[in-house]
C-alpha cells in the first residue's frame, strides 16, 4: 500500500516533531558524529509551527502513521535551526527571490520509497501556483542525493552552526522552476 500524502495540521505538530527525532536518530549518524547528531535532534528536529498555519507542509502517512514530512515556505526563514531572526516571518517576493524548501525527514525504514520526491512535487506544485520561479534550500548531508537526483544544485559548502556552537557540515541549494 502507498501512503498518502496530505497537508499536515497544526495539532499534529508533536507527532511531526518525533518523526523529525526518529529519522535525524536513525539517518545522522551515518554521516555525522554523536556530538553533531545530538545537536541537530535539539535544533533542527523539530517542525516551524509556522509551516503548519500557513499550510505548506506535507505529511505522508500509511495506516495513520507519518512517514515522511517537508514543506516550503513563502517566507524568509530558511532552516529551523538558524534561530529566530527579525525577517523571518517576512514574505517573499515570488518575482525576485526563492521559495523556501524546509523541513524534509523520512523515517529510516521508509528512505529510498519515493517520499521526498513525492512530497519535493507538491511543494513545487504549491510555489510555482504562488508565482515562484526557484527553489532554495539549506541541505544537510542525508539529503543531498535527494536534492541532486531532483535538481537542485550546490550553490555553497557551508557549515551549519547550531545555537550550542556545534556546526554540521551542509550546502545551499537552489533549483530554477520551469
Amino acid at each position: 500500500m502507498e501512503p498518502s500524502l496530505r497537508l499536515a495540521a497544526l495539532d499534529e505538530a508533536e507527532a511531526i516533531d518525533a518523526l523529525m527525532k526518529l529519522a535525524t536518530e536513525g539517518l545522522f549518524p551515518a554521516t555525522y558524529d554523536a556530538r553533531q547528531t545530538r545537536a541537530a535532534v535539539r535544533y533542527i528536529a523539530s517542525v516551524d509551527r509556522k509551516l503548519l498555519e500557513d499550510q505548506t507542509y506535507f505529511v505522508a502517512e500509511i495506516d495513520h502513521e507519518l512517514v515522511a514530512c517537508g514543506g516550503w515556505s513563502r517566507r524568509d526563514k530558511l532552516y529551523t535551526g538558524s534561530g529566530e531572526g527579525d525577517q523571518d516571518a517576512r514574505l517573499l517576493d515570488p518575482a525576485t527571490e526563492p521559495a523556501r524548501i524546509r523541513a524534509m525527514f523520512t523515517r529510516p525504514d521508509w528512505t529510498r520509497r519515493g517520499l521526498g520526491r513525492r512530497i519535493l512535487e507538491a511543494c513545487e506544485a504549491a510555489a510555482v501556483a504562488e508565482g515562484f520561479t526557484r527553489l532554495a534550500l539549506m541541505s544537510t548531508l542525508p539529503g543531498l542525493p535527494l536534492y541532486e537526483a531532483y535538481g537542485f544544485h550546490v550553490l555553497e559548502r557551508v557549515d551549519i552552526p547550531m545555537p550550542d556552537g556545534t556546526s554540521i557540515a551542509g550546502a545551499a541549494m537552489e533549483k530554477a522552476l520551469t
